[in-house]
């Protein structure tokens, strides 16, 4: 495993491939943030999901997938060497390669660089949220078919359940907020990831949009390009509070006594 360029997973061709269906995959986890909503302590995709990183968790999510052949890990600047480590600890599939770079100030710029480390012979990249380490494989299988049948930007997502008002925004903290419409909820999903996209498209968005978006298929569509969903799954939710830590060991319960996972 190194931080930088190296030649082909073995078995990937020496260059760009002339379909999408043919070509492999990579997966870019950005993992740079800090994590404040989960309190001082580590950084949130270092935290630990029953004894073990929920970095490694989502690493693991995405391996899983037979299509996926490379990691790029986006670390912390100041933390590629510890999460080098984390990695050589973890038993991970030997079919798939592992790179960590240090990563930017914004999330943005974090996954800019790690596709920046990515071959160019990867026509298919994935960007996952670290704080989504129990994504099931079959949602990461779904997202990679879609690219490959041509979608240029391919989103998991689920159907709201609950009934969603925009506001106008407080000027002070607690204050209460006019509600200004009630958007029709059937027209209305919540965005996972893995997001997919095909690599020039992503390459594209990166090189122009400049305004700074949590959200890389948000960019895509910025370039007037289709963004197309598939269907999300439940526990790909996102770990970003103290509470979402314990519905996570909940789930990894459920799995051990059901899988042996």
């Amino acid at each position: 495993m190194s931080d930088e360029s190296r030649p082909s997973p073995a078995g990937a061709p020496a260059g760009p491939l002339s379909t999408p269906a043919q070509a492999p995959v990579a997966a870019v986890i950005p993992a740079a943030g800090r994590g404040v909503r989960l309190g001082p302590g580590a950084p949130k995709a270092l935290r630990a999901l029953n004894g073990t990183p929920m970095l490694i968790h989502a690493v693991h999510s995405l391996a899983a997938s037979r299509h996926v052949s490379l990691v790029v890990v986006v670390a912390p600047a100041d933390g590629p060497t510890e999460v080098k480590s984390l990695l050589d600890a973890h038993a991970l599939p030997e079919r798939t390669d592992f790179v960590v770079v240090p990563g930017g100030e914004s999330r943005q710029e974090s996954v800019a660089l790690g596709l920046a480390a990515v071959p160019p012979e990867y026509g298919v990249v994935l960007v996952h949220d670290a704080a989504r380490p129990l994504v099931p494989v079959d949602t990461v299988d779904a997202v990679i078919e879609a690219v490959r049948d041509g979608a240029p930007a391919v989103v998991p997502a689920l159907p709201l359940a609950d009934t969603v008002k925009e506001v106008e925004p407080a000027t002070e903290p607690g204050a209460p907020e006019p509600v200004v419409a009630t958007p029709e909820r059937a027209r209305l999903r919540a965005v996972q990831t893995p997001q997919g996209f095909d690599r020039a498209t992503l390459v594209r968005a990166h090189e122009t949009v400049t305004e700074d978006v949590t959200d890389d298929a948000s960019m895509v569509e910025q370039l007037g390009l289709p963004v197309v969903t598939v269907p999300g799954h439940e526990e790909a939710f996102k770990v970003t509070r103290p509470l979402d830590l314990v519905l996570a060991e909940a789930v990894l319960a459920r799995r051990r006594l059901n899988d042996g996972y």
